[in-house]
Order: C-alpha cells, then structure tokens, then sequence
C-alpha cells in the first residue's frame, strides 16, 4: 500500500543521536536481530527499520494485497510506514514506531513457527503490545498465538487473546478452575481442548461433561426417549465442540465405552469422579446448592472446569446463581482458580464484542437509575435518613407540648421515633 509521507524533518541523525528503547522493549528481552530499534532525538521523530529475512516472503508479512499493512497504518497513524524490497521502516511518534517495531519482531517470531499471520492474529498482537506498556510481565504476543493445545484434521486449538492463554495455563496448573466470562470469549471450548488433550496424553482416562438442564427444570424423565435423546438438545453445543477436536467417527466409541460421557447435571449426584477431567458448562444456571453438590464429585487425579457468563443467568426469579455465589466462598482457596475473560477475549464476529460492551453499560445504567430510586424513597420515608424531618417532628412536638403543658400527660403527643 503506498501513503503520501508527511513532511518530517531530515533524517539525517547527528553523532548526537541515541537509541530509545522503551520500558517494555527492555522488559521483554532482544528484539530480532534483523530489526533495528526505534532512534530519534528528543524533538524530532522516531525511526526503526525492519529487514525481512529472505525465508519469509513478503506477503506473509504485509498480506495478500497489503490487507495487514493497512492494518498496522490503520493502528499506528502517527507514524508512516514504508516498504522498500524486504525492508519496512517506520518514521513517527517514538511511542508508536516503538510499538511498530515490536509488532513486526513478533510477527516474524510467529512465522517462524510455520503459522500464517492473520488480520485478527495482527489486530490481536496490537492489543497485546499495548497492554504490555501497563503490564510489562504480561507474556508476547508471539507466546500466546504460538501456545497449541491440539490439532484435529489439519486444524490447531490455540488460545488467542492473552486472557484465554492465561486461562489455558490455569487449567494446567490447578485442579479446579472457574472459567468467567461473556458469551463468545472461548471458555468452554478451550476447556474441551484442554480435556481431550489430557485423554490423549493419558494424563486422564475418561471425559465428563454436564450442564444443568434448567430449560426443563432439570426433571427429564416425563421426556419421550432413551436418555440421550432427552438430554441431547441441551448437550448440543458440547458435541459440537468434541466434533471439532475428536474424529467424529470415534466419538460413539469413545461414549459407549464410557471414555467420554456427556450427561445432565441431576445425574451427578451420589458420584465420585476419579480420574477423570470434568467439565460443567452454563454454570450460571446452576443454584449454590447444585454447585456446591458438583464440586463436591471431585475424585483423586481429577481436574474441574467450570464455565459460564453471570451477565445470562435463566434461574427462576428469586433463584440465587451458584456461580455468583461461589465466587465469594472459594475466592483465595488453595488449588481453585478463577480466570475471568471480557469483551476484548471474544473470538466470535467483532460485534459480538461490541455488543457484549453496549450490554453491560445498559445493565450499569439500569443498577445506577434502581440505586437512585431506592435511594429517593428512602429519603421520602419519615424517620429514615432524613435529618431535617426528624427535627421537623420535634420542633411540632415542643410546639405541642407547649400549647397542652396545662393538660394531663397523657393527652400530650410525644415526638414520633425511628422505628
């Protein structure tokens, strides 16, 4: 893609000139030898120049028709990028050309690996670069769209936004883990990999998967049909899932033999699950009780993984949400963990995001305009936190009592109390 440059000063740099790594570049380690850091003084632009190694071609790293060019110009627009042969330089504001830089260190990093770069793999490394300029631990973009759970038929399961990466890590290193977050954002399908992963490798030796049936009130037998055919409408996105990741000529194999089993949650009850790496999926739909009665399932050489969105909770009204309510009980419990996603972790269509952000401002507004009204009809109701009404009431009772001081007591209106 060709942009008119901006005027800018001269280029030229003076034996003056120093380099200007950023906090983050120097947290993160040595960039790739083929690219240089940004330079530039004080007043003036930053640049950095980019060599492409000869093994990538350059349409692996700008895109079919420069579409991932357009996209970093896009992102940075304080800073003109330019190609020439295998060389991208970067003229501009020192953060920015910084931030260029490192993008296109780990693009190369990750085509190293044989991995192609995408748009939404481009988009996604610009939020992680951005995010590391608050966070400097936070791990590269390269790690997170490098970390492969499984590949099925020529299709690889990764994670890819750094919550769902941490998220993966969790499930590798605690035995419970709760999986929060809004619809779209990955959890109960990187659960999935994570299961069939630990099948594969025989770190388990068979797969549960549960989700309350709460559509029909979790009482199933008045259903026509074998067990499967009641549950099976419920359990639908499950299978969906496992079809992506198992061959689908395997799976009813894999159940008849108990390998995998898919049932509703009412069928966990009086169960010990050993060895086993289990899955409970919509668990807002869950009341304490049954949450509590599913943890507790929990057998030697097991792992859980919990996943649900409290923002889609279909309990009956008055119904307390098992998954709100465990947060408070198990927050800080050894071996338990909670990883949380936002709309920035959904991998569905980018409206889905924008959607999820537009619902969750409503719901605050809807919070903020019921606390208001609670709020104004506490304050009309006498003797409840209004002050000046309490001392109204007392000025009409001495007003009162003096005009029947001559009276017997009993006929005198004493000043109203807080009940």
């Amino acid at each position: 893609m060709t942009r008119t440059p901006q005027a800018r000063t001269p280029q030229a740099r003076s034996s003056q000139d120093t380099r200007r790594p950023g906090a983050a570049t120097a947290a993160r380690g040595p960039h790739d030898p083929s690219v240089e850091s940004p330079r530039g003084d004080a007043a003036g632009p930053a640049q950095a120049r980019i060599v492409v190694p000869a093994k990538h071609p350059m349409v692996t790293v700008l895109g079919s028709g420069d579409s991932l060019l357009r996209l970093v110009e896009n992102a940075f627009p304080g800073t003109d990028i330019h190609v020439r042969g295998n060389e991208v330089s970067a003229v501009g504001d020192p953060a920015e050309v910084e931030l260029v830089q490192q993008l296109f260190d780990e693009m190369m990093l990750v085509l190293r690996t044989g991995q192609p770069m995408t748009e939404d793999a481009v988009e996604r490394s610009i939020a992680m670069l951005r995010n590391t300029q608050q966070d400097a631990t936070a791990e590269r973009p390269a790690e997170v769209l490098t970390a492969n759970i499984l590949s099925n038929r020529g299709r690889t399961i990764r994670p890819k936004t750094l919550n769902q990466k941490r998220y993966v890590d969790a499930i590798d290193k605690h035995t419970v883990v709760f999986g929060i977050g809004p619809a779209g954002t990955g959890k109960t399908y990187l659960a999935m990999a994570k299961a069939v992963q630990a099948l594969q490798s025989k770190q388990v030796n068979r797969i549960i998967l549960t989700r309350p049936a709460v559509e029909a009130g979790e009482r199933l037998g008045y259903l026509p049909g074998t067990l499967y055919e009641k549950i099976d409408p419920y359990l639908r996105p499950l299978y969906d899932a496992l079809h992506d990741m198992i061959d689908p000529d395997s799976i009813p194999r894999l159940m008849a033999a108990g390998t995998i089993e898919v049932a509703p949650l009412a069928y966990m009850r009086g169960r010990t699950l050993n060895d086993a790496f289990i899955i409970l999926d919509e668990a807002q739909n869950t009341n304490p009780e049954q949450m509590k009665m599913f943890l507790t399932r929990l057998g030697f050489n097991s792992k859980i993984v919990v996943t649900g969105d409290v923002t889609q909770v279909d309990l009956p009204g008055g119904t307390r949400s098992g998954l709100r309510v465990v947060q408070g009980i198990l927050e800080g419990v050894e071996d338990v963990h909670f990883a949380r996603l936002t709309s920035t972790d959904v991998v569905r269509h980018k409206l889905v995001g924008r959607i999820v952000d537009a619902y969750e401002r409503w719901d605050a507004d809807e919070r903020g305009r019921e606390a208001a009204e609670r709020g104004g009809e506490s304050g009309d109701r006498p003797g409840r936190g209004d002050h000046s009404g309490r001392g109204e009431r007392a000025a009409r009772g001495e007003r009162r009592g003096h005009h029947t001081r001559s009276r017997t007591t009993h006929h005198i209106n004493p000043p109203q109390t807080e009940s």
